[in-house]
């Protein structure tokens, strides 16, 4: 791993204002410097939502509240917040000042929970972790600290799940990406809590966590902490699928096996819809087919480990694109690592193992070298990049075509895209060859 990390694709601990921007009128309060979130919104912001952005309430903090400390301020913040700010949930977040003099949070917080406001709290100085680890703190003091004052007597709902996939704002696309779950794991029978965007009940839904039969978790690592600590608090089980189901191959695979821990049958939902997916593939068979001599041969990836694993085994199984070296920048805990590793090996649905370069790295200017120099032994190869608008001069040199799939955006505005599902692997090819076509002429 590399000493120095250039082009990081994640933010601080911070960035954790922005899952709470993502739940429906929730209203992030920032306990920091007054540059830390706009820093976070130029990285991983595409809008202000609700009450992100510029309006996010913040504490300000400078010098005197260093030496004096801020909770005088931060208490005036909060009830200035429930004056102008119309929310129904308020979450306050510490940046590294607050962290750094020991400001009581608790204490502070404590007095407007003791008066019933919809507020709750998370200590989550920026140079402690990263906005993965915290969305996961984040989520877990919503439960904690609001959310189970509601679950007395709540019994569990037969078919009520509860989803932890996309980290709001971090993944780009993540409205879509969890509509997509949704609109799925819907198909086969279940009701779906997915808590983030416009499809979810907002703070209401939230409240029926402890409800859930079940819940379910999208990806290798990042929401572990959240299902594991609903088993704990509420003996509520979970099921793992590690990676983002995009295509008909890969979101059959995911319905199965949450069908199979559900105890339901899944199969006449999943029937219907490759019919209707595989007859969009039929329309365009001729056109693939005569047109595979301009389809890219290798895949370089820039990612986090769930959309790198899941954009792979869509693109080597169902479009033959081979992955050749892939990146992992969301900073993998190593315990993690060789699970990822395992799923590439086995990417193959043909059932040969693969060796697959798989490294772990958040240094992504790093990973661009590497992949520069890799790519010049394969001239004669088109090569397709998924990353961030920073891999586009890398694709320019390269003449490769690029996907973006991370933060920063930049060159793609992004109101409602998702790649999840059936309809996320139709759209996925849509792009793909999009950008391929663009340089004919």
């Amino acid at each position: 791993m590399s000493s120095t990390i250039e082009q990081p694709r994640f933010t601080c601990a911070l960035g954790s204002c922005q899952s709470v921007v993502a739940i429906k009128r929730g209203v992030p309060i920032l306990h920091s410097g007054p540059g830390c979130g706009g820093k976070i919104g130029e990285l991983i912001g595409q809008g202000e939502g609700y009450a992100g952005g510029s309006t996010a309430p913040c504490t300000n903090a400078e010098e005197q509240d260093v030496v004096f400390g801020g909770e005088k301020k931060l208490r005036s913040v909060i009830e200035n917040s429930f004056k102008v700010i119309d929310g129904d949930l308020y979450v306050v977040i510490t940046g590294c000042t607050a962290a750094i003099t020991g400001d009581d949070l608790g204490a502070v917080v404590g007095e407007f929970q003791e008066q019933d406001k919809p507020v709750v709290y998370l200590e989550a100085g920026g140079f402690k972790s990263s906005n993965y680890v915290a969305h996961e703190r984040l989520v877990n003091a919503i439960v904690d600290q609001y959310v189970d004052k509601f679950a007395e007597d709540k019994e569990v709902e037969k078919g009520l799940v509860n989803v932890f996939a996309s980290i709001p704002y971090q993944d780009p696309f993540w409205n879509g990406n969890l509509e997509g779950l949704k609109r799925v794991l819907e198909g086969i029978g279940l009701k779906v809590n997915i808590l983030f965007g416009q499809e979810s009940g907002g703070v209401e839904e939230w409240k029926t966590i402890p409800k859930a039969e079940f819940n379910i978790l999208v990806g290798p690592w990042v929401g572990l902490g959240i299902v594991k600590h609903l088993k704990a608090k509420y003996k509520t089980p979970y099921v793992q699928f590690p990676y983002l189901p995009v295509g008909a191959v890969e979101t059959s695979r995911f319905l199965r096996k949450v069908a199979e821990f559900a105890g339901i049958d899944a199969e006449p939902y999943i029937e219907k819809e490759e019919r209707k997916y595989y007859a969009h593939i039929d329309k365009m068979a001729s056109f693939l087919l005569e047109f595979r001599y301009g389809t890219p041969r290798r895949l370089y990836t820039v990612a986090d480990a769930s959309t790198a694993l899941g954009f792979s085994k869509f693109l080597l199984n169902e479009l033959g694109i081979i992955p050749a070296m892939q990146n992992i920048v969301d900073d993998t805990p190593e315990k993690f690592q060789e699970a990822v590793r395992k799923e590439y090996e086995e990417i193959s649905n043909l059932g040969r193992k693969r060796d697959i370069e798989v490294r772990f790295d958040p240094d992504a200017g790093a990973a661009q070298l590497l992949i520069e120099e890799d790519a010049k032994k394969y001239p004669d190869k088109r090569i397709l990049l998924l990353g961030s608008a920073w891999e586009k001069g890398l694709a320019s040199r390269l003449h490769a075509d690029l996907l973006i799939v991370t933060v920063p955006v930049k060159y793609r505005l992004i109101m409602n895209c998702g790649y999840t599902g059936y309809e996320g692997g139709l759209r996925t090819i849509e792009d793909i060859f999009d950008r391929v076509l663009a340089t004919y002429r």
